[in-house]
């Protein structure tokens, strides 16, 4: 090549490129870069919304003081225990109507007249039943939880292949043993999905159930900072919400990684 055609030939610019993985942040970060900016210059005022500077300071020194993890506990306690009785009633009832037609029958309508009605609908009638404690607050995480759990639950036992149940019986297997290797092992995946949607569920319900004249709790912070005009707390407190849904759905999701490794999809992920 001569140096008059290199010359002539045109200088390529390779500017470096961003990752999918690093692209997904800028949006973000550029949100957070407008929302502090606006604080400073003052066209968000405090009172509307604090700024990211003033929620971080916030959350720090709710941290420090220990009011911040006293209040998570409280309501980590109550989106827990909800949550247990909804899984453990809605599996029982799941595997009551997804075993027997006579189960299904009996328990499938009333789950169905349960679904229309929404569970939040139903905060005032237990505050009649069970004051303005505890039992409430439980009470309406439980309900919530407990239709995704049954659904998911039915659907993944009714379908598991007839072909494998055939196998087993022709192998010998009772009834019981049928149900245990295979009817519910089939069904496990679709028990998961209906976990992770009840555990996003007892969180959401968490944050209405915790309104109610709660004396601790995020949902307590939340009231207080209300009070008080503190939105630089209150923006704390739903940040921490957010953490817990993420978590929650984390630890679904390694859970089932480990206890469907015999699946096809997951062993070529």
């Amino acid at each position: 090549m001569s140096l008059s055609t290199a010359a002539r030939k045109p200088i390529e610019l390779r500017l470096p490129r961003l990752s999918i993985s690093n692209a997904r942040w800028l949006s973000p970060v550029l949100l957070l870069l407008l929302w502090e900016l606006g604080s400073r210059t003052g066209v968000i005022p405090p009172r509307i919304l604090a700024a990211p500077s003033t929620v971080i300071g916030a959350l720090w020194e709710l941290t420090i003081s220990g009011e911040l993890p006293s209040n998570l506990l409280v309501s980590l306690a109550r989106a827990s225990v909800g949550l247990a009785i909804g899984v453990v009633a809605g599996t029982a009832l799941a595997l009551i109507a997804g075993l027997s037609r006579a189960g299904e029958t009996a328990v499938d309508p009333l789950m169905q007249i349960k679904r229309t009605i929404p569970s939040l609908a139903l905060t005032p009638l237990f505050i009649v039943w069970f004051g303005i404690g505890e039992a409430p607050k439980i009470t309406l995480i439980a309900v919530a939880t407990v239709f995704p759990i049954y659904l998911n639950l039915f659907s993944g036992i009714r379908g598991v292949d007839v072909r494998l149940v055939e196998a087993a019986r022709s192998f010998g297997l009772s009834p019981a043993q049928q149900i245990t290797q295979v009817i519910l092992p089939g069904a496990l995946p679709s028990f998961l999905v209906g976990l992770r949607y009840s555990m996003g569920v007892a969180l959401l319900v968490l944050v209405v159930a915790e309104q109610i004249n709660a004396s601790a709790g995020l949902g307590h912070l939340i009231n207080n900072a209300r009070d008080f005009m503190r939105t630089d707390i209150i923006v704390v407190c739903l940040l921490v919400y957010a953490l817990l849904g993420l978590t929650a759905d984390l630890i679904v999701r390694t859970v089932e990684q480990r206890a469907l490794a015999w699946r096809p999809a997951l062993i070529k992920s």
